[in-house]
């Protein structure tokens, strides 16, 4: 753990924002509890994205369970490669996730993409050992480990589920009824924000790597013919670019231009990626993200997930680490596709051409007096990928045998029983499977790195000082009230004044606890930005008055009670 991570570690704990989980019987790793200051924020960093990414630009926000059947996600494609590489040390016994061993003591920092012979032959060639005990791991066998959590839903012979890796696949299994809902018009967004969880083979760094974690996640579907992005509304935001091409250099920077620029010159394929870039750009700034500690960096072709076609992530360094925040991912019709295929719904969405054109179409007609007794069950599905073979591939039905697959069984039925036959038609429009544009946001890492970036210390009246310089559109807490001491009526006058601000709409702490220095230091540490005194001169003043103290100069200034709800507004 290095220096700063460890100093926000034990301000966290000691302050209520976040520590590990049932640390009274042991802990265990990869799980950690927000404490009320870690909540609020936490709370406050949720709420700030959902104006900016769903409420601004009209999407729509679901709630999905966090388990869901086994059939999504084969469907999805997570049981068979939602995997990270796993090694065990023969001393110990701890395993450990091999790719991490490799980033740590062989200067490569993203091993994540490399295969697991490549991996192998690092182990060998730097003579990598176990983390835990120090024996060699050269020569040890390295596996891909499936991060779900199993379990089952019911009593007795119960359904296989799965707890969900990421809300995604919570909003396509449901694209059938969302459509609806959005009355087949795209494009439109559907956002969520929730838990997922993974079973992380090494779970560290508090927040940065856990086993249950929070997403905050957009699936926007569009048409990719038809619409574009509004890259107009942020053409001028200025990105840090670390692309592909950079990163194979020996000397690769990171580049610095405009998303007006990224686009124009390519450096990023998609349109619609560079437009929530920017977005993402613009309210990482406004939560207090350091801008000199941020990037955009393009995955390479071996790190790109099963689904993408092109990712970006966006990282912040913390200390000498960079670490992803955000993964902005063009999905294509991969999702969609896949649950239509596996599924018993319609996926697609009806598109209307402006005139009516005609067209020569192919189609087949299944004989289902022969599949139903020849199939049984399985002959309705049967049939469906016929009619689809028909329309994709209608060579096919130059043969004598159609090869078709349902659920991974391989059927072959006479061409006589399909009634193929070629015709022209006039058509209105077509159904289309729409693309999905994806930015997917870790609410704990960004936590993690707002406390990071936010962390400072200096000296005041020859003492040592730790803040938190956060921004007051995400701090847990406005304002603090105090009294200078709790009695001679400056008690009473505090509460009433930490109410009536309250009342007012703001975010409120009374303390009354120890010498007006101490709790100057208490609110320092948790990030609220002013502190209002209440002392003899309130009582005294006509009319009343109170002090206000700024969190990041110390300064304070003296200003009436009748105006103090206006003049909180106008600094918050």
């Amino acid at each position: 753990m290095t220096d700063l991570s460890r100093k926000i570690a034990e301000l966290s704990k000691r302050r209520g924002f976040y520590s590990q989980t049932a640390e009274a019987y042991g802990g265990v790793a990869g799980f950690q509890t927000f404490g009320p200051e870690g909540a609020e924020l936490k709370r406050n960093i949720e709420n700030s994205w959902r104006k900016k990414f769903s409420d601004s630009l009209g999407h729509r926000e679901i709630e999905a369970p966090t388990i869901m059947p086994e059939a999504v996600f084969e469907a999805s494609g997570h049981l068979d490669t939602f995997d990270d590489m796993i090694i065990k040390c023969p001393e110990c016994g701890t395993s450990s996730r091999a790719d991490h061993i490799a980033e740590d003591h062989t200067g490569i920092d993203e091993a994540e993409g490399l295969s697991i012979e490549k991996i192998e032959q690092l182990f060998e060639e730097h003579n990598l050992e176990c983390p835990e005990c120090g024996e060699g791991l050269a020569g040890e066998k390295v596996e891909d480990f499936n991060l779900m959590f199993g379990t089952s839903i019911g009593p007795g012979d119960s359904q296989k589920g799965f707890l969900r890796p990421e809300t995604a696949q919570g909003i396509f299994a449901e694209f059938p009824r969302f459509k609806e809902y959005m009355r087949n018009e795209l494009p439109f967004g559907i956002t969520q924000i929730g838990k997922s969880y993974r079973n992380e083979i090494s779970p560290r760094q508090g927040l940065v790597r856990v086993r249950e974690l929070t997403q905050a996640e957009l699936e926007h579907f569009i048409d990719p013919e038809e619409d574009k992005p509004p890259i107009e509304d942020v053409e001028d935001v200025e990105l840090k670019l670390y692309s592909r091409q950079e990163q194979e250099k020996e000397d690769g920077k990171v580049r610095k231009m405009t998303v007006r620029e990224a686009v124009d010159e390519e450096i990023v394929e998609s349109g619609w990626i560079a437009y929530y870039l920017g977005l993402a750009k613009q309210w990482y700034d406004s939560i207090g993200v350091d801008m000199e500690r941020f990037r955009f960096r393009q995955h390479q072709n071996d790190e790109l997930s099963h689904y993408a076609s092109d990712c970006w992530d966006a990282e912040s360094k913390v200390d000498d680490k960079w670490i992803e925040r955000t993964g902005f991912a063009y999905r294509g019709c991969y999702d969609l596709k896949k649950h239509h295929e596996h599924s018993e719904e319609d996926y697609t969405v009806f598109k209307e051409y402006d005139e009516p054109v005609e067209e020569e179409v192919t189609e087949a007609s299944p004989d289902m007096g022969y599949l139903g007794p020849e199939y049984d069950d399985k002959a309705g599905k049967i049939a469906d990928r016929i009619q689809e073979k028909a329309e994709t591939d209608p060579e096919a039905f130059e043969e004598t045998e159609i090869e078709v697959e349902v659920n991974g069984q391989k059927y072959s039925i006479p061409e006589d029983k399909c009634n193929f036959e070629r015709k022209t038609v006039i058509r209105n429009g077509e159904h289309i499977l729409p693309h999905v544009v994806e930015p997917s946001f870790g609410i704990d890492r960004i936590v993690y790195t707002v406390l990071a970036h936010s962390y400072g210390e200096d000296e005041v009246d020859n003492e040592k000082r730790k803040l938190l310089h956060l921004r007051e559109e995400v701090a847990p807490t406005e304002v603090a009230v105090f009294p200078m001491m709790d009695k001679d009526g400056m008690g009473q006058k505090a509460e009433e004044v930490s109410e009536r601000l309250r009342d007012a709409g703001f975010s409120v702490k009374y303390d009354d606890t120890g010498n007006i220095g101490k709790r100057y230091r208490r609110q320092d540490e948790v990030g609220t930005p002013y502190c209002v005194t209440i002392d003899y001169e309130t009582l005294e003043d006509k009319p009343e008055t109170v002090t206000i103290r700024d969190r990041d100069s110390t300064e304070q200034e003296r200003v009436e009670i009748r105006g103090l709800e206006e003049e909180l507004s106008s600094r918050l």
